[in-house]
Formats: structure tokens, C-alpha cells, sequence
């Protein structure tokens, strides 16, 4: 079986498309997954954090489904959306769309560009939900909000939400951020434990300035990424509820990949957050593989989109400039 691929980014955190609107391709369940697994493989000749089937929809433009590197499915992705933002309203010839995901109808528009030559979508980031029993963390009260996890951490305070992917976010000094306290806590939830039983997405935020912010996070099924988008957008919220900056207004948010820009709207405690960003394309590639065997794939054809990835660098080069200068 031939297979078209596309491979995009938001933030660095990359993704292979695989388009079911254009192509008559169908997969079973298990296919998906192994596919996930044999084609993000990084050992390869490509790799990715996971695989975005681009699907026809009854009640929007298109549908979303989002398996990670391991196999595994997550009920949305901020950055895949983004990526699937620009495809879908290319494919349709459209400035704005509706992506049907697990959870919910998302809106998504091609929008400004957050920097030179880089295009850029906004896409809708909800439902969001404080309840513990919609992550679900086991922690015996119904909402953590700023609040410690004894058996994580003795000195950390922890907001758990779902956005609507389980993120436990934390705002923490540069020294916590470089040191291996993430990594220890986020392979703890994502194994076998008392709190999360399906695992959780594990940010640490870092205050830079009146209206940015920068976040690393271990992503649930993935590991450590370049960036998360609902995590970002999660992490934004977060900024907010602590008084260190406002809703309605930008947010600018830093990462390891870049940065994007969250606006946060609030109606009587109810929040939706609107995540922009870059949908950088990497590259376009035909691949033949047996779906019985797919790790034995072979890359038939692979084009590189050189200039995009030139844009991109400068933009990276930015971001972690001010990075350098405001992480202290």
C-alpha cells in the first residue's frame, strides 16, 4: 500500500498528516496505531511525535484524530490542530474551518503571521475543566488549584485541568526547570500509579515578563517535546489565576520550539482560549508498507521544504534569544 504523507510542526512539535478527504484510504484501529508507532519511529528515515488523520466529517470540515508515537490516541493536540488548521483550509481553499475532534467542534482560521514569513493559524482551545474527575486524578477533592501533592513533590504547588487533554501544571524558578524534578515526577504519573491512571501531560512554567511566559512539558505518551499546544494554552490560563498577567489580554508563550501567542476569553468562570501559532511544513513523502508489517516501510519519494524551515530558524532564533535573556 502507497501512503502520501505530510509533515508539519507547531512549535517543533512535528507530525505526519495522512489525508483521508483526498484519498481513499482506510485503516482499522489497530492499523492506526501500529502505524504510529512504525512512522514516528526516530530511528527512521522519518519520525514524528504522531501521526494526524485528516478525516471527512458529518458535522464539520474535516475530522482530526491524533495518535501519539506510542500508539496510543489523544482526544486533541493544540499544535497537531494547528497543522491540520493549514491543511484542511488549503485543501478547501478557505481562511476559516470547523475540525471536528473527540471531545469537540473546533474553530480554526488562517490569521496573521506571528512573524516574518511564517504561516500562522489561530485555532479554539476547549472545553476547559477544573474538575479532577475529567483528568481524572485521584486526589480525593473535587478541583486542585494551586495546591501541593505531597507524594510528588514536598515544596511544588500543582493546578490540574483539562483543556480538554489532563495537563498538571506547575510555575516554578529556572534552577526547578533545569533540574531532573520534572522528569521524575512526569515518568511517575505516566506509569503505573495512584493519581492518574491513564497518565497526565506535566508542564513547568517560568514567569518571563509582564505578558510571557515559558513552558516545558513532558507530554503523556510522548515524553519530553519541543512544545505542547493545549499545554501552552493550559499554561497560559494558569499565568492568569496566579495574577501574573490577564485575561484579554496576549499572552505570549516561549518553548524549546519557538513561541505562539494565547488570548484567553473568560464568561462567568467559563474559559476558551485561543491558541495562534506557526504551521510550518516540513515536508512531503510517499511511503509503501504492508499494513500487516509496517515498520518495514520504504520511502519511496521525500521533498524537503527548504524555505519554510529557513523562515522558521529565524523565528527560533528569536524566541530563544529573549529566552536567554529573561530565564533567570
Amino acid at each position: 500500500m502507497k501512503i502520501k504523507l505530510t509533515k508539519c510542526h507547531g512549535s517543533g512539535n512535528d507530525f505526519l498528516i495522512i489525508d483521508e478527504i483526498s484519498n481513499s484510504y482506510t485503516f482499522t484501529e489497530e492499523e492506526r496505531a501500529n502505524l504510529a508507532i512504525a512512522f514516528c519511529n526516530r530511528s527512521t528515515e522519518l519520525g514524528a511525535d504522531g501521526i494526524l488523520f485528516v478525516m471527512p466529517s458529518k458535522q464539520a470540515d474535516a475530522r482530526m484524530r491524533v495518535f501519539n508515537a506510542d500508539g496510543s490516541e489523544a482526544s486533541m493536540c493544540g499544535n497537531g490542530i494547528r497543522c491540520v488548521a493549514r491543511y484542511v483550509c488549503e485543501l478547501l481553499n478557505v481562511e476559516e474551518a470547523v475540525i471536528e475532534t473527540m471531545k469537540a467542534n473546533l474553530e480554526v482560521k488562517n490569521e496573521a503571521d506571528i512573524f516574518p514569513n511564517i504561516p500562522t493559524y489561530l485555532v479554539e482551545i476547549s472545553p476547559v475543566s477544573f474538575q479532577t474527575k475529567d483528568l481524572p486524578l485521584h486526589v480525593g477533592k473535587e478541583t486542585l488549584l494551586n495546591e501541593k501533592i505531597e507524594s510528588l513533590h514536598p515544596n511544588l504547588e500543582f493546578t490540574a485541568l483539562a483543556v480538554p487533554n489532563p495537563h498538571l501544571i506547575t510555575i516554578v524558578d529556572k534552577a526547578t526547570v533545569e533540574s531532573s524534578v520534572q522528569e521524575e515526577i512526569s515518568s511517575y504519573v505516566n506509569g503505573p500509579n495512584e493519581l492518574f491512571p491513564d497518565g497526565v501531560n506535566v508542564s513547568f512554567v517560568s514567569i518571563l515578563d509582564k505578558g510571557s511566559i515559558y513552558v516545558r512539558t513532558y507530554e503523556r505518551g510522548v515524553g519530553f517535546t519541543n512544545a505542547c499546544g493545549t499545554a501552552m494554552s493550559a499554561s497560559s490560563l494558569v499565568s492568569i489565576l496566579n495574577g501574573f498577567n490577564k485575561s484579554g489580554d496576549y499572552i505570549e508563550v516561549y518553548n524549546n520550539g519557538g513561541k505562539v501567542r494565547c488570548y484567553v476569553h473568560e464568561n462567568d468562570g467559563n474559559y476558551r482560549i485561543d491558541l495562534i501559532g506557526n504551521a510550518t511544513y516540513v515536508y512531503e513523502a510517499l511511503v509503501e508498507t504492508d499494513l500487516a508489517k509496517p515498520a518495514d516501510f520504504v520511502l519511496l519519494e521525500k521533498v524537503m521544504e527548504e524555505q519554510e524551515a529557513i523562515h522558521y530558524s529565524k523565528l527560533q532564533d528569536a524566541a530563544q534569544a529573549y529566552i536567554n535573556e529573561k530565564l533567570v
